[in-house]
């Protein structure tokens, strides 16, 4: 990777299914410790694209990634000194669309011609994001041809073929590893080419890239630029008298506007994906999860994300995918190993909470935007996702929702947000036995039965399915805290396990049951002071689980770690309990840590103290970024202004803190047409 200092940092650029990974000098050179590549549905079509100037890769003198949907390389050769004179640059514009295109231009500053061997090496392991993931080997066989001007890159396996097109608009020298240039440039002379790379699936390769747009073009994709600034435009606008809120705001827009995704299988309009690199595609839960954040701010991804889901629900049962009719999807690949059957994600099933939230969206989503007709066109898949969760989700008959994966050899262990193999144990480090009923699935299932009861009463003409769904929302409330408090701890348990043991490790979970209402108010405040607690709360955010459990560790992923978006859910839970001061002043810290990450909260960070780190200190592989880690920041301004829809007026109530001064958000949507909000800080945080 040579000696350049900026050439270690990532740039990501991205279109839906198809995105680039580069470092900052737009080399892609992909390695186990580096997942660089361009990716389209789920293949890597380029695991190698180096440009060298006669031999050596050119230093960055500047990155420009401020647009999701294209980036600008700034180069220079190394000059061997401290002192950076060398007499020509180079300029790197790179666009994605169904590949990516590139225009190259070679600069000569000095006052004499020059002459130099200008070369581009291209390779494709066509690598599946599980093999990536995972180091595996390919199965099938590479080929290469050289054919109409360009170079052809290709895998074959059965009937499933893959191709990389390689063209220039200047006419190279192309050989089996890429393209060739031999330039005289004059003095202050200029030489320039378009570079395009297309992704074939089975022979078929669209252009969204190259002539379309010209060289030159300073907006290579016009299109997306004004997808953007339709996006911006139409969002509530915020203003701040604490300076980083209204960057970190508009970053969350702008990284939620890129994570947008649709097949073109399912259901026109878009819905978020999960996160770069590893979950560009349908993920239920984190669609779900991020759609609800969003609702404030752009409620179209809400209708979207119902819809597709409603339409990949399941139908029957089927051990291998985990599916069951009425249970919300997990996840959706288009790979290599999920064609061959390798993996199960054709699509996947293997979540326990995306049918009960898919039912908490569908209700807060006609809650906010009045939109009736939403809610009658989805009634029968309500209705078969009710059927799921009394029917198929509990296992062993016991009232609860559980989990236990039937594909043994591929599933998921755990299949809760914390999906982790090691996330769901005792306080003592050991593990809990399957199926598991985690703690915050029932809060799931609670809120769902009481929102649907509202939904069977108003829209579906069924006043009997409302009444039966109130009595069993109470019944369950009423069950599980008996069941799950641990009274000598004061605080709920984690899970019940297999053998039907409280699984005693306190956690992060106890404040998604605040959120979802089914904590019984006398035990509300034990929650609360567990949650700001110094063994939870890291003073960034609230940790996964607590220091001093047997399993705590502060960059475990889903055992010390802090995760944005759970904390947005949190402080929503405080603050529906009535806990204002405690929910601004988790809010407060993770927007404060935002601040560390270019206003770009990353999947999740180290639960490290903040008086041990003084800054947070990023997890290794998060995504970044991630939808619902993108979401959280929106979230999290809902709480603290106490936005509620109530019929058709939006309730304001804020709580902030006071350093973040004076806060408006202009020109709200939904059922009501547009509203603002005003708050002004005025709570102390200790």
């Amino acid at each position: 990777m040579g000696d350049d200092p900026m050439a270690r940092a990532t740039v990501q650029i991205l279109d839906g299914s198809t995105f680039v990974v580069s470092d900052a000098r737009g080399e892609v050179d992909a390695s186990p410790a580096e997942p660089h590549g361009l990716f389209h549905r789920d293949t890597r079509f380029l695991s190698r694209w180096s440009l060298t100037i006669d031999g050596t890769v050119p230093n960055a003198l500047s990155t420009d990634d401020l647009h999701y949907f294209s980036a600008q390389f700034f180069l220079v050769p190394g000059t061997g000194t401290v002192y950076v004179d060398a007499p020509l640059s180079v300029i790197r514009k790179r666009s994605v669309g169904n590949g990516f295109h590139e225009d190259l231009t070679v600069l000569n500053h000095g006052a004499e011609p020059i002459d130099l061997d200008v070369r581009i090496d291209a390779a494709s392991d066509f690598a599946d994001l599980f093999e990536v993931k995972d180091a595996l080997a390919k199965k099938g066989e590479y080929y290469h041809r050289i054919e109409g001007g360009r170079l052809v890159l290709g895998y074959r396996r059965e009937r499933f073929v893959r191709e990389t097109w390689i063209s220039a608009s200047a006419l190279p020298e192309i050989d089996e590893r890429g393209l060739s240039y031999r330039l005289h440039l004059e003095p202050h002379g200029e030489w320039s080419t378009c570079l395009d790379v297309v992704a074939a699936v089975d022979g078929t390769g669209e252009t969204h890239t190259g002539t379309k747009y010209g060289h030159g073009d300073d907006r290579a994709k016009p299109e997306m630029q004004l997808s953007l600034d339709e996006w911006l435009s139409t969002a509530p606008r915020l203003a701040c008298d604490w300076p980083p809120l209204a960057r970190i705001y508009e970053r969350s827009l702008v990284d939620l506007a890129a994570l947008r995704f649709s097949l073109r299988v399912l259901p026109g309009g878009a819905l978020p994906a999960a996160g770069l690199p590893w979950f560009m595609t349908i993920f239920g839960r984190d669609s779900l999860l991020t759609s609800l954040q969003a609702l404030p701010f752009a409620s179209e991804l809400a209708a979207t994300t119902l819809r597709v889901l409603a339409a990949t629900q399941g139908t029957r049962v089927d051990d291998f995918r985990d599916e069951q009719p009425g249970k919300i999807v997990h996840e959706i690949r288009l790979g290599e190993m999920t064609a061959f059957e390798e993996r199960p994600h054709s699509p996947y099933f293997g979540t326990a909470d995306a049918t009960p939230l898919f039912l908490v969206l569908l209700d807060e989503t006609e809650r906010w935007t009045g939109d009736a007709q939403l809610v009658r066109d989805l009634e029968d898949e309500a209705r078969a996702a009710l059927a799921w969760i009394d029917e198929y989700g509990d296992s062993n008959g016991d009232g609860y929702l559980d989990y236990e994966r039937r594909n043994k050899e591929t599933g998921l262990e755990n299949q809760c947000w914390k999906d982790s193999w090691n996330s769901i144990i005792f306080a003592d480090g050991s593990m809990s036995r399957l199926p598991r009923a985690t703690c915050e699935l029932q809060g799931y299932v609670y809120d769902a039965k009481i929102r649907s009861a509202r939904l069977a009463r108003e829209f579906w003409d069924d006043p009997a399915l409302a009444d039966r769904l109130e009595r069993e929302a109470a019944e369950l409330k009423r069950r599980f805290n008996v069941d799950f408090w641990l009274a000598d701890r004061e605080f709920f348990a984690l899970a019940i396990d297999g053998d039907g043991r409280q699984v005693d490790s306190l956690t992060s979970n106890i404040g998604h049951l605040l959120w979802s209402g089914i904590v019984d108010d006398d035990k509300a405040d034990a929650c609360a002071r567990h949650l700001l607690g110094d063994r939870l709360f890291s003073g960034w955010g609230v940790r996964t689980m607590a220091v001093g459990e047997g399993g705590y560790n502060p960059i475990g992923y889903h055992v010390g770690t802090v995760w944005p978006h759970d904390n947005s859910l949190i402080a929503w839970g405080l603050a529906r309990y009535g806990y204002r001061a405690e929910a601004a002043r988790i809010a407060l810290g993770i927007l404060e840590s935002a601040e560390y990450f270019s206003g770009r909260l990353p999947e999740a960070f180290a639960g490290y103290p903040r008086a041990l780190t003084a800054f947070p200190v990023e997890y290794p592989t998060a995504c970044s970024p991630q939808a619902w880690a993108t979401g959280a920041p929106l979230l999290l301004l809902r709480a603290l202004l106490g936005l509620e829809p109530v019929g058709d007026r939006l309730l304001v109530d804020p709580a902030l803190p006071q350093s973040l001064g004076r806060l408006e958000l202009l020109d709200i949507p939904g059922r009501w047409g547009r509203v603002d909000a005003f708050g002004r800080g005025r709570l102390k945080m200790t």
